[in-house]
């Protein structure tokens, strides 16, 4: 097995690939000490070497069209392992789940809903015996501690940032910007009840009138919609990026055009509106250029930046300090627990705060510990006198391990694990069809690379190549203990050599086109198992007769719908 990083400080990497050594199979290094300077392996011969050796290592010229035939969990493993053999230097994140959140395992449960940044281990929920501990509904009844909604003004809360928070939410606040690398100096903040209440507060605050809101984003969001809502109400004109088909990727041409149109002379200096800018898409796993945030900056937009989706150690090398956003959304949520559910953070550059408008709404929260006493030693939260004062403070007894354990791991590690298994993952599926021609799975976006996010789109078509109901593919995954998102996917771009196939593929919702898709999406605990457990279910929609059997044993109603074909 490969070892671990001797040092706590992995080499720099950018999160764009560019290495100064690679650390994949086909790089220039070696065992051996090197002799003279150390070759550097640009990103492009990095990308296309990783593209080269995963389809040459996982099930080369193979195709399953029965999901009995398909290689064993160990099997698998194996091509996995010889494709990615520093998978190998991420066993500590193997050994914290196994340690700190071993109800995933005791549930057999695969949870790919979601991208997120958990704050506490499951562990600290409950003391527990783990040889004789059951899951209940026990964590529902004692929660560490609760959100507490409130009204109040924006701006007026972060002029007076740290003035009217409790002790408890004082060292949430620092241990959440320690660990995103957000100078306190530099930047205010505010918790919200989730990523929409942030966005839409923003939108109630920033001074619209006569500008615009510019958004990128290739799937629909109640966030965006709320953003888009609220500030075309106060004035301005909402624009937003569209995506090329068939790779989804930025029509840059076109974003360009709208960044860079307008003020000149006298009125340059100022700002043309908010510029919202996701880094990576949530649903297709496509990674955005950073550059476009400078090509806004310089062209007079307020950049807000969208970091809900950010993997556990991306901020590491976003390069904060670099771009300085003016506005910045992350948000806690489905932290592993019943309860609570989330919430949200909204950053806001210090300098930026005096342009924005004195309003009063809903969105903050409170974040207010529990009283009871066996909650607090359950989660090691406990009460404990200061030297300085007589007065009781939690800042001493938190313990934020979910934090703690992804800023114990290095940066290579964790982005080089969800790599290998989000393109094991493509790869596997693109070898399941019905014929030599006929695929079961559609990705949309970028499909084998090395530079996507931790996330694919896709959709199920059967022999026929009609489509399979997202719902439905949804509702029997639940049944096999798997849980899948669902997305939209919009503001998709027809060029003229594709528009033969443009009403074959997109379906209408609320006035807009776009396509329905199942989502599946890696957290940092996310394990080979996982991957390969999705794919053996997704093998089982091979049977021509599989979803009209396990719906009727599974109580899933088969509605009639829009059939869409695969293209």
């Amino acid at each position: 097995m490969h070892q671990p990083f001797s040092c706590d400080s992995p080499p720099p990497n950018c999160l764009h690939g560019c290495f100064s050594s690679s650390s994949f199979p086909g790089d220039v290094t070696s065992s051996d000490p090197p002799q003279g300077p150390t070759p550097t392996v640009t990103s492009a011969t990095l990308r296309r070497n990783f593209a080269q050796t995963t389809a040459s290592t996982i099930f080369p010229e193979t195709h399953f069209s029965d999901a009995n035939s398909l290689p064993s969990l160990q099997e698998s493993f194996s091509h996995f392992i010889q494709a990615y053999p520093n998978y190998t230097d991420s066993y500590r994140i193997d050994r914290i789940r196994s340690d700190q959140y071993f109800h995933l395992g005791l549930t057999h449960y695969t949870c790919l809903d979601y991208i997120g940044i958990g704050l506490y281990s499951y562990s600290q929920l409950l003391n527990y015996d783990p040889s004789t501990y059951q899951i209940s509904s026990s964590l529902s009844e004692s929660p560490f501690f609760s959100v507490s909604p409130k009204i109040g003004n924006l701006k007026e809360k972060l002029l007076h940032d740290g003035g009217q928070e409790t002790e408890f939410e004082y060292s949430m606040k620092r241990r959440i910007m320690g660990f995103l690398k957000i100078s306190e100096e530099d930047y205010s903040m505010v918790f919200t009840a989730n990523r929409t209440s942030a966005f839409r507060l923003v939108a109630e605050s920033y001074p619209f009138s006569k500008r615009k809101l510019l958004t990128v984003y290739d799937y629909e969001s109640e966030a965006v919609d709320e953003i888009n809502r609220v500030s075309e109400k106060r004035g301005a004109k909402v624009a937003a990026a569209e995506f090329s088909w068939p790779g989804l990727r930025i029509c840059s041409s076109k974003l360009r055009k709208i960044v860079t149109a307008g003020k000149s002379g006298s009125n340059k200096k100022k700002k043309k509106g908010i510029f919202v800018f996701p880094l990576h898409s949530r649903v297709t796993g496509s990674r955005y250029p950073y550059l476009w945030m400078s090509v806004a900056q310089e062209n007079g937009w307020h950049v807000m930046i969208d970091a809900c989706g950010l993997g556990p150690k991306d901020m590491d090398s976003f390069g904060l300090s670099i771009y300085n956003p003016d506005f910045m959304v992350c948000s806690f949520y489905k932290v592993f627990g019943e309860n609570p559910s989330g919430f949200g953070c909204l950053f806001v550059k210090k300098s930026t705060i005096q342009i924005l408008e004195y309003s009063t709404g809903s969105g903050m929260v409170n974040l207010v510990p529990t009283d009871d006493p066996i909650s607090l030693h359950g989660l090691e939260i406990n009460r404990t006198q200061t030297k300085s004062e007589d007065v009781e403070s939690f800042s001493s007894g938190i313990e934020y391990r979910g934090l703690d354990h992804v800023g114990s791991l290095g940066l290579v590690a964790t982005a080089n694990r969800s790599r290998c298994l989000i393109n094991w993952l493509v790869s596997a599926l693109y070898k399941l069809k019905h014929s030599t021609t006929s695929r079961l799975v559609k990705i949309y976006g970028p499909k084998v690379n090395f530079n996507r996010g931790p996330a694919i789109a896709f959709n199920l078509f059967d022999h026929k190549g009609e489509r399979i109901e997202p719902f439905i593919v949804q509702k029997l995954a639940e049944w096999s203990n798997i849980s899948l998102g669902k997305g939209f996917l919009k503001k998709i771009l027809f060029e003229e050599e594709y528009e033969g196939v443009k009403d074959r593929v997109l379906e209408k919702r609320k006035n807009e086109q776009g396509i329905s898709v199942l989502t599946a999406a890696l957290g940092f605990l996310a394990n080979f198992e996982d991957v390969y457990k999705l794919w053996i279910f997704l093998a089982r929609f091979l049977d021509s007769g599989f979803v009209e059997t396990e719906s009727v044993r599974c109580g899933v109603h088969v509605f009639e719908h829009n059939s869409r074909e695969v293209v």
